[in-house]
């Protein structure tokens, strides 16, 4: 068995996936040691050589790197078609136009090894991200260290309060394979931010945890036709709002959460999703984004009532969801004061 698979979704990524799969091939380390996968999943590019250059770099290293066409599916069905093909102890996935820091992997593949042939592996690792604003030349790191215990296997039960700008995002979490398998994670195909459902949806079956105080996964911010641009992000509300509703349909508060702390996490990042679809739609501002904003709140009211009331009145989105124009505008010009304190996107 091969101790980690790396998967990468790759859509007319021509232009920098090379960086990104070099920077895992170094987690093999000096010697090169072939207990790490990498699976290259062309997801159906046709604008530049992906494919080509997928192929190359499996023919240069066979045994290590697997390349995996398909049809577009969107970076959910990338995902899931590199979690199929993963042979590997543990599961994580690296944007093409991101990479990992080759100091900060070697402790996490330090840690990785030491977990198998074990009886009862950890279920999730976790480690920093920095977001990497190229041309701007700035980084922010987001790390956890007031959150979660160093150094020791921990559970729920241990874990600390998460700050207003921590959340575990996928470029943070590194989750055991058949504890994917196990539950049937399967993104949607055709939609973006499915990197929430993927970070979300599995905790609750997450037992031990293993956090590392080291910066392991540089998330590239920047490109004009990223997905969490703000232009690109409204003209995609309708792929959050699809997320969204999969995650309060997925996970049932509290009934599927079996930690109180697990619980009051998950309840946060539900309430941080539903600001994230207000606050766009009140960007767009027309009738019919009104009635989306409406229909996801009524949404969330319908499948669970208790949920719906403490998130509607958390301090997050009543600030969001003012009535009138005025409040509207004082919603708008808090999420952007927030974006710059706490530098995400």
């Amino acid at each position: 068995m091969k101790s980690i698979t790396f998967a990468i979704p790759c859509y007319n990524s021509a232009a920098y996936m090379d960086k990104c799969i070099e920077s895992i091939l170094a987690c093999g380390g000096d010697q090169g040691c072939d207990d790490i996968e990498i699976v290259i999943v062309d997801d159906g590019s046709v604008k530049d050589d992906t494919a080509e250059k997928a192929d190359r770099w499996e023919q240069l290293h066979p045994g290590i790197i697997k390349a995996v066409h398909q049809e577009n599916g969107g970076h959910g069905q990338a995902v899931n078609t590199g979690l199929a093909n993963a042979s590997g102890l543990y599961f994580k996935v690296v944007d093409s136009d991101d990479w990992l820091d080759r100091r900060a992997m070697e402790d996490v593949m330090a840690y990785v090894r030491s977990q198998v042939g074990r009886c009862a592996p950890t279920d999730l690792i976790i480690a920093n991200y920095v977001y990497e604003k190229v041309h701007e030349s700035t980084r922010t790191i987001m790390h956890y260290r007031n959150v979660f215990p160093e150094g020791r296997e921990f559970g729920w039960s241990e874990v600390g309060h998460f700050n207003p700008s921590q959340y575990l995002l996928m470029h943070s979490v590194i989750y055991r394979t058949e504890l994917l398998r196990g539950m049937g994670l399967q993104l949607p195909k055709h939609t973006f931010y499915v990197d929430n459902i993927f970070v979300y949806v599995p905790l609750p079956h997450v037992k031990t945890i293993y956090y590392l105080d080291v910066d392991m996964y540089r998330y590239f911010i920047g490109r004009d036709d990223q997905s969490v641009n703000e232009s690109v992000m409204m003209s995609r509300i309708d792929q959050q709002l699809r997320v969204t509703r999969i995650m309060i349909d997925a996970v049932q508060l509290p009934g599927d959460v079996p930690e109180k702390r697990l619980e009051r996490y998950m309840e946060n990042y539900l309430s941080m999703m539903m600001c994230i679809c207000s606050i766009f739609l009140r960007m767009i501002n027309t009738v019919d984004a009104e009635d989306e904003r409406d229909a996801i709140w009524r949404y969330l009211k319908e499948n669970n009532s208790d949920v719906y009331r403490r998130v509607r009145h958390s301090v997050l989105n009543m600030g969001t969801n003012l009535p009138t124009n005025l409040g509207r505008k004082i919603g708008i010009t808090g999420y952007h004061v927030a974006q710059r304190i706490f530098k995400f996107n």
